[in-house]
Parts: structure tokens; sequence; C-alpha cells
């Protein structure tokens, strides 16, 4: 499991990256305060997805 940790230019696109998140089964999808981040725990299987869902929303994807 990777730790993905997210920020976006726009509160709206940040919602719509978590919920497409969830739909991906990522554990523990977290917003931060502000709504223009995200934390999530990512199984490995679908980090490249995850990163490309991210960036397709006008985020950065940042992970640990």
């Amino acid at each position: 499991m990777a730790e993905l940790n997210a920020s976006f230019t726009d509160a709206a696109h940040a919602r719509e990256a978590q919920r497409k998140l969830e739909a991906l089964r990522a554990a523990a999808v977290r917003p931060d305060d502000g709504g223009m981040s995200l934390t999530a725990t990512i199984d490995d299987a679908i980090v490249e997805q995850a990163t490309r869902l991210i960036e397709t929303h006008g985020g950065t994807a940042e992970w640990h």
C-alpha cells in the first residue's frame, strides 16, 4: 500500500477525484483542510491509475 497526497487548484476537482478514488476502492480517502487536497491509501496495483486520475483532474500527486 502507498500513501497519496494530492493537491488541486480547485476544490470541485478535489471532490471529483475523491469520488473516483473511492470508486477505485482506494482506502481511507480523506479531504484535507480547505478541500483543496486529499490523502488516501492506495493499493500498489492501482497506483498508476490513481496518478492519472489526479493529473486528469488538474492535481499533483505526491507518493509516500
